[in-house]
C-alpha cells in the first residue's frame, strides 16, 4: 500500500503562471503525484474577494488546466477560502457561495477543499458552525471529493497566539460533526513540522475519527524569513510508516515551481524505499533528474548558501559570482535562482496580512 501524493498550491506570495503549473504536473506524474489543489493565497477571488466572480481570462485558463490535469491522470481541485464566513453565514453569504460553487462545477473541479485556515474567529461553537457550512457546500457541489482545512490545523500554539485561542476539544468536535466522507487537512505538530511521526498521526486520526490528509509545509518558503531561503534538500522526518495513518500526503510547494520538483521527487522515493531511503542520495538523483547533471552539480555546490545561509547572509561578491554562474545555464530552474538572488521572491509581512 502506498499513500496518494499531491500538490496543494497554498502559499502566500507571487502567483505562478499556468504554464509553470503544467510543467510541475508533468514532472511529478511519473512519481505518483495524483492530485493538484489550486489554492494560492494571492488569488483574491478564492479568499478575500471570494464572493466576486472570476475574470473571464482566468476562467478559461483554469478550465484549460483542469482538462490538462485530467488528461495526465491527475485529479484537479480548488481550495476555496470564504474569508471568515463562519462568523456570519447569512443569506448574502449563502447566495455568493452558491454562485461560486456553480462556477467551480462548470470548470469543472473533481475535488473541492474548503479552507478555514489563517482566519480569526470569536465563534464559541466554531467546529459545529464550520461543519454546517461544509455540509451545506456538499449539498450544492458536484465535486467527487470534499476536504476541509480546520482553523486550527496543527498543535502549534502559534495559531492560538495569532488567531485567538482554539475552542476546547475543537478537533474532536469537528471530527464528530463532519460526515465521514469529508477529508481533513493537518500539518503536524507544528505549522512547518520538522518531523511527522506515526504516533502523532495515530493520535490525530483518533481525535478526528478518520485518517487526516497531510498538508506538508515543506518545501514551501513563503513569509518574510523563509522566502530568503530556497528549500531544495530532500525530505526527512516523514517515515514511510506514516502511510498507514494517512488518507493522502500533499506538499505545499516552494515559490519556485521548477525547483519544487527536487524535494517533491524525494518524497515519493522516501515512501517507495522505506527504511532504505537515504536523503542525501535522494537529493542528488532528484536534482539531476530536474536540472541535468551540470546544473545539479552547481546547485549542490551552493546548497549551503541557497538553503542554509539565505539571501541575508550572502556577500555582494558571492552574489555576483552566483549570478555569473547561473547566467550560464538556459534552464528555468537557473532563472528561478537568478530571480531569487535579485529579491523577486521576497514575501513581505504585508503580503501575508493582506492576501
Amino acid at each position: 500500500m502506498s499513500v496518494e501524493l499531491g500538490i496543494i498550491e497554498g502559499f502566500y506570495g507571487p502567483l505562478w503562471s499556468w504554464r509553470e503549473r503544467k510543467q510541475l504536473v508533468q514532472a511529478l506524474v511519473p512519481h505518483g503525484y495524483r492530485f493538484y489543489l489550486y489554492a494560492p493565497k494571492a488569488d483574491t477571488f478564492l479568499r478575500r474577494r471570494w464572493d466576486e466572480p472570476y475574470p473571464q481570462e482566468t476562467t478559461v485558463q483554469m478550465a484549460d488546466f483542469s482538462n490538462f490535469c485530467r488528461k495526465h491522470g491527475v485529479r484537479f481541485g480548488v481550495g476555496l477560502s470564504p474569508f471568515e464566513v463562519f462568523n456570519d453565514f447569512n443569506d448574502a453569504a449563502k447566495e455568493a457561495l452558491a454562485a461560486k460553487l456553480a462556477f467551480l462545477d462548470g470548470i469543472p473541479v473533481q475535488e473541492l477543499a474548503i479552507l478555514f485556515d489563517d482566519m480569526r474567529s470569536d465563534t464559541p461553537d466554531l467546529a459545529a458552525r464550520q461543519a454546517e457550512i461544509v455540509h451545506w457546500v456538499a449539498e450544492r457541489s458536484s465535486a467527487e471529493q470534499l476536504t476541509v482545512c480546520p482553523s486550527y490545523y496543527s498543535d502549534d500554539p502559534v495559531l492560538d497566539r495569532v488567531f485567538g485561542e482554539r475552542p476546547s476539544h475543537y478537533l474532536e468536535d469537528l471530527g464528530k460533526a463532519l460526515d465521514p466522507s469529508v477529508r481533513v487537512f493537518w500539518t503536524g505538530e507544528e505549522v512547518c513540522s520538522r518531523e511527522i511521526s506515526p504516533g502523532h498521526l495515530q493520535r490525530v486520526s483518533e481525535a478526528l475519527g478518520r485518517k487526516p490528509v497531510l498538508w506538508d509545509n515543506y518545501p514551501v518558503n513563503d513569509g518574510d524569513r523563509m522566502s530568503r531561503h530556497l528549500h531544495l534538500r530532500a525530505f526527512t522526518g516523514r517515515p514511510a510508516a506514516n502511510k498507514e495513518h494517512l488518507a493522502g500526503h500533499a506538499i505545499n510547494p516552494a515559490l519556485q515551481p521548477t525547483l519544487t520538483g527536487i524535494p517533491a521527487i524525494t518524497l515519493a522515493q522516501s515512501y517507495e524505499q522505506g527504511p532504505e531511503y537515504q536523503y542525501g542520495q535522494a537529493f542528488i538523483r532528484a536534482a539531476q533528474e530536474v536540472l541535468g547533471k551540470e546544473l545539479a552539480g552547481q546547485v549542490a555546490e551552493d546548497l549551503l548558501v541557497l538553503q542554509d545561509a539565505g539571501l541575508s547572509r550572502v556577500s555582494r561578491e558571492r552574489r555576483l559570482a552566483m549570478i555569473e554562474s547561473y547566467s550560464r545555464f538556459d534552464h528555468p530552474a537557473a532563472r528561478e535562482i537568478l530571480r531569487w538572488l535579485a529579491g523577486d521572491y521576497q514575501v513581505t509581512d504585508e503580503m501575508v496580512q493582506t492576501q
